[in-house]
């Protein structure tokens, strides 16, 4: 499995300095991230401060109605943790507007599906990139391995920025790195480590609704993309073939989307098909 492959600590320092030589070589100082109350925004930005220094951090919270309390608390205490500056930037009211003008559009019989989940995530990164672009900051991307695989995001919503910090990273692999940047005391909130994941997009949404248990999500797709292994393979080794089923047609569903992804940095040091366009 990967995550023996991985040395954390060695990860953790990689990252920082893939930043701090991404920056330089932009000509930029300013990173722009939006804090979710998650575990990838948390690492994103803890890794950021430590690249950049606090001073050059910003983050916005962008809480909707299906935000828990729990979340954005989470997103504050990380903030005041780090140092850095936060706004927190309401789009409730913005989403309604953008329903109401869209009602017409959708017309009387609309149902609620994925169009209404991605709008939320739009109106986030074009949040995102006007504070950028105000204040000549770059955003950092907050996605990971397994939800880019799996087409976990939305295009030009939050898989938007400049770079995708931790998109060689598995989310299993995430945590271990939370741990790691814990290690001498607390800057990512223990809830945000420990509460189940989820985009909160819908009432009581879960990442779990829409992919396997990320244990056996990560397995999987080791197998099959750093690997190289065949389905038949991966089912010859005792996979679920009901989660198998499940996570290759993801694969082949969202393959689109990473085309058209901002590029990330590489810290596996393994081949992947679908990234190595945009390796930094």
């Amino acid at each position: 499995m990967a995550l023996a492959q991985i040395n954390i600590a060695e990860v953790h320092n990689k990252l920082v300095e893939a930043i701090r030589e991404f920056f330089a070589n932009c000509g930029a100082k300013r990173a722009a991230i939006g804090f979710s109350g998650g575990i990838d925004s948390a690492v994103v930005g803890a890794l950021a401060v430590e690249a950049l220094g606090k001073e050059n951090v910003h983050a916005l919270m962008m809480p909707s109605e299906f935000s828990t309390l729990h979340s954005i608390q989470d997103a504050v205490d990380l903030a005041e943790n780090l140092g850095i500056g936060y706004h927190i930037v309401e789009i409730a009211a913005i989403y309604k507007q953008f329903m109401e003008e869209l009602a017409p559009v959708f017309g009387p019989n609309n149902k609620w599906n994925v169009a209404e989940e991605n709008l939320q995530a739009r109106i986030r990164g074009t949040l995102l990139m006007a504070y950028a672009n105000k204040f000549g900051a770059l955003v950092l991307n907050t996605s990971n391995k397994s939800e880019l695989c799996m087409g976990y995001g939305t295009l030009y919503g939050d898989l938007a920025g400049a770079v995708m910090v931790i998109a060689d990273l598995y989310k299993t692999e995430v945590y271990q790195l939370a741990a790691h940047i814990n290690r001498k005391g607390i800057v990512i909130p223990l809830s945000t480590i420990t509460k189940a994941p989820s985009a909160e997009l819908r009432v009581g949404q879960k990442d779990s609704d829409s992919l396997p248990d990320y244990a056996i999500l990560d397995e999987l797709l080791y197998k099959l993309r750093e690997l190289g292994m065949s389905y038949d393979e991966v089912l010859a080794q005792g996979a679920d073939k009901e989660a198998l089923d499940r996570v290759c047609a993801l694969l082949k569903g969202s393959a689109f989307k990473a085309h058209q992804v901002p590029p990330l940095f590489n810290v596996s040091g393994l081949p992947v098909a679908y990234k190595e366009k945009w390796l930094l």
